[in-house]
């Protein structure tokens, strides 16, 4: 199997699926660095493999913290350019920046993102806006006192 490099090619790969009858020819008594250089790729191909599955796992992981942080890049890029290359008249356009923005969101996905906050102990961390989260409270028809949490 080892004469061409094709076909040792296809040799290590029936290796790695656990097929080590390319190296029968050799016996392993006889041939103690064979015998560790099996010992060596194999473990260092578990490693490897380990390593690439939490690669994966933590790129799975990322993609929601990713959207977060384009979302904060964006707004951060925009709030530069409204500050740094607008004119005020073009900041002073109604059509261009309303007063009022409208916003819609799901109840039911509110009440979730609340909840988990609560459960975490975000939603006390944040003490900007007191009456308005109290406010969204009372909508939202969650009961929360802060005081009775230790």
């Amino acid at each position: 199997m080892f004469v061409d490099f094709r076909t040792s090619l296809f040799a290590m790969y029936k290796f790695l699926t656990g097929d080590s009858s390319a190296l029968s020819n050799w016996p392993y008594i006889s041939d103690p660095p064979l015998a560790i250089l099996i010992v060596l790729f194999s473990l260092l191909i578990v490693v490897y493999l380990m390593n690439l599955l939490i690669g994966l796992l933590n790129n799975a992981i990322e993609k929601d913290h990713d959207r977060v942080s384009f979302l904060m890049q964006k707004a951060e890029i925009l709030a530069e350019i409204e500050l740094y290359y607008m004119l005020p008249y073009q900041r002073r356009r109604k059509d261009w920046f309303p007063e009022v923005i409208y916003y819609y969101a799901s109840l039911d996905d509110i009440q979730k993102r609340v909840k988990r906050m609560m459960k975490r102990d975000e939603w006390n961390q944040i003490n900007a806006f007191p009456k308005l989260k109290q406010d969204l409270l009372k909508k939202i028809n969650i009961q929360h006192n802060p005081d009775d949490e230790s």
